[in-house]
């Protein structure tokens, strides 16, 4: 694969962060220092513009863009590159008093007031006609600058909208997809319970608070509306842009899994993706280590958007965060190894919420590389410069990405379903979390794992990861049948293939739509455990698993091996974890939620039979491959406290420029880059 960096010209890996000269106006000293800061901390890029809308234009009509022009033009002149924002993020009080329709309308019906940021109606017309006239504007200014590398639409996009507007546009989204028929819609939320049969598409209002709160079909196409309005918003944007003439990329910046909008239909319109990256180090309800994978996964969930190029961290904490429950340090080797791990994950950027710490507002102590002290000696400066300078020499990393031989599979849609299912337990589903253990464990052992959609295509993957895959779209079995017939390794999981795209129980047995002849096996009821509740698993190899939450009762084909069954419980003796053969392929079926050793015993089984050849790992070290125009560089994270030792490495270290011929010492918390030797 050939390089693919994020916009023409880009040399080397991007560094900087949110950078709001527009509070420091009235500090020409401030806005020098801060140049002179930025080059000893190795930055070499800033986003602008992104809550500026209100020096942009302080009253309706009124622009002001010199303060921006000058700004940008002394950054270029020193090697600093710019991400240009547009302003929509936060609203000027100015248009909320005067038009009324841009804000937005709460759950409850109620219209809110003016404040707060990224709040405005996606479906109001007026809000889209200021947004483009102030980027039009902002295009006329400074759009054509040749330091300006991106385009930054708006700000952590999110959050919904119950107005009018908003209601009517529901409306028409389900016309238009039930094909006007309202009988349709009526089958597909079986509206016949409860007698909520429908007469006309007028009479369906948004899941309100105080109004239908108990249908399944109105919560998930509520939740499927809302990411297809926003990103008809963020088209809106996108389009205006266009219109200009600029052809630089566009990104936006995503929040992890957000649970509000589904991400993976919004990427479709950007160039670039983008995240904002802020872990809760240090707590007291999981290790580091596990906070570590759990990040990891999040920056695998967003480079597996676009395989082909990097992503950008986009926001990150160089100190600590100012709006968690508990807003602990970062210890001292945190902020290397959190932000050399988001390089090796795919990202080209390591950038910052923000550079410099503001006066006052809700932020004020939200941490920044240049602290209130305003100096250069502090310990945040130090270890941010310390970066800046590993990845001036990571720069020919660039533009490579990760290359995965196995996948996950998590979708929104299956996540909005399970949320909503009543069933279960209220807390203890756990479907994201469910999904971080799966590729915890995967990546782990050495497994480059991409975390797809079901409606992706799996022919390029020797394993594939299916937990609680609840929810089938249309075609999903298919394309798994296909997969396994044709030599695929398949691990699923208890809640899956329980309903169809509508949440409609499938007929005939769990998993539905044909995947239980696939699996060889039939869910036919579920256990749900309190917590002190007990009961445990032997395993093929005689080992001991604890079950906790949920167990699953199945029925079994003849040809099922059973690797698993249960200890205790009028199920004593029922598989728990069963493999299939069909054609070619296995797969294999955990029926119970089991401890994280028990399914790496499961995992290593399949891998054996893939094909997959993985390095051998000490517990606690990450692995992760970029690749690019036939050089390939292998990251190794030590995520503990204690010396790891890895053989078989191969190369040299980007970061130290030492040879590798074997064995490595990987010290606590460090981190190597191995360009590994060719041939």
């Amino acid at each position: 694969m050939n390089r693919s960096f994020l916009f023409e010209g880009q040399q080397g890996l991007l560094h900087g962060g949110d950078y709001n000269p527009d509070q420091w106006l009235d500090r020409p000293d401030i806005l020098q220092e801060d140049v002179r800061l930025m080059k000893k901390a190795h930055v070499n890029t800033v986003s602008l513009g992104i809550f500026s809308w209100a020096v942009y234009e302080p009253v309706e009509g009124e622009y002001h863009f010199e303060w921006l022009q000058e700004i940008i033009d002394t950054l270029y002149q020193n090697g600093i590159c710019t991400v240009l924002a547009t302003p929509s993020g936060a609203r000027p009080a100015w248009l909320d008093r005067k038009y009324e329709e841009v804000r937005r309308v709460n759950k409850y019906g109620v219209r809110e007031h003016h404040g707060i940021r990224h709040n405005h109606c996606m479906s109001s017309r007026v809000f889209r006609q200021k947004v483009k006239e102030i980027t039009e504007k902002l295009y006329e200014a400074v759009g054509t600058h040749p330091g300006v590398k991106l385009w930054h639409i708006s700000n952590e996009l999110g959050g919904e909208c119950y107005c009018p507007l908003c209601a009517a546009r529901f409306q028409e989204y389900l016309r238009k997809k039930f094909h006007n028929d309202i009988q349709e819609l009526n089958k597909a939320w079986w509206n016949a319970f409860w007698s909520h049969n429908y007469s006309c598409f007028e009479e369906i209002e948004p899941p309100l608070e105080y109004g239908e709160s108990s249908s399944m079909g109105l919560d998930l196409e509520w939740r499927r509306f809302t990411t297809w309005n926003m990103t008809d918003y963020l088209k809106s944007e996108i389009e205006t842009i266009r219109g200009l003439g600029s052809t630089l990329p566009i990104t936006t910046n995503f929040m992890e899994l957000y649970e509000g909008l589904d991400y993976r239909e919004m990427e479709k319109e950007l160039d670039v993706i983008s995240w904002d990256s802020y872990p809760r180090f240090h707590n007291d309800h999981e290790s580091f280590e596990t906070t570590m994978w759990n990040t990891a996964f999040h920056n695998t969930v967003m480079q597996s958007m676009k395989k082909d190029r990097p992503f950008m961290l986009m926001e990150s904490a160089p100190g600590l965060v100012n709006w968690h429950v508990y807003n602990k340090l970062k210890r001292p080797y945190v902020h290397r190894l959190f932000s050399l791990q988001a390089v090796a994950c795919g990202s080209d950027t390591v950038q910052y919420f923000q550079w410099r710490k503001g006066r006052g507002g809700y932020e004020q102590y939200h941490g920044a590389v240049v602290d209130h002290l305003g100096t250069d000696d502090t310990r945040t400066f130090r270890e941010v410069a310390a970066l800046g300078e590993d990845l001036e020499k990571l720069a020919e990393v660039a533009g490579s990405v990760p290359e995965a031989e196995a996948a996950l599979i998590l979708d929104w849609d299956t996540m909005w379903a399970v949320n909503d299912m009543m069933g279960l337990a209220r807390e203890t589903k756990k479907y994201a979390q469910t999904c971080m253990e799966w590729y915890r464990l995967m990546a782990s052992m050495g497994l480059n794992v991409n975390i797809i959609p079901q409606t992706e295509e799996l022919s390029e993957y020797k394993l594939v990861v299916a937990p609680m895959m609840y929810m089938l779209k249309p075609e999903t079995a298919v394309r798994l049948k296909e997969y396994i017939q044709k030599g695929g390794q398949l691990l699923a999981t208890y809640v899956t293939g329980y309903v169809d795209q509508n949440q409609l129980c499938y007929l005939g047995g769990f998993p539905g739509d044909g995947l239980k002849d696939v699996f060889g096996v039939i869910s036919e009821e579920i256990d749900t455990f309190y917590p002190t509740d007990r009961n445990q698993v032997t395993l093929w190899d005689g080992s001991k698993a604890q079950v906790r939450d949920y167990a699953e009762l199945l029925r079994v084909q003849e040809d099922v091996r059973i690797l698993g069954q249960y200890d205790a419980d009028f199920y004593q003796g029922m598989p728990a974890v069963t493999e299939h053969s069909y054609g070619a392929g296995t797969v294999c079926y955990v029926a119970a939620r089991m401890e994280s050793q028990a399914n790496r015993r499961i995992l290593e089984l399949l891998v054996s039979r893939s094909g997959l050849d993985l390095p051998k790992l000490p517990e606690g070290v990450e692995y992760h491959v970029r690749e690019a125009g036939g050089e390939r560089y292998i990251f190794l994270l030590n995520l503990e406290e204690k010396e790891k030792q890895i053989d078989e490495i191969n190369g040299t270290d980007l970061l130290t420029q030492k040879l590798c011929d074997g064995t490595v010492k990987l010290e606590p918390y460090g981190v190597m880059v191995v360009k590994v030797k060719q041939g």
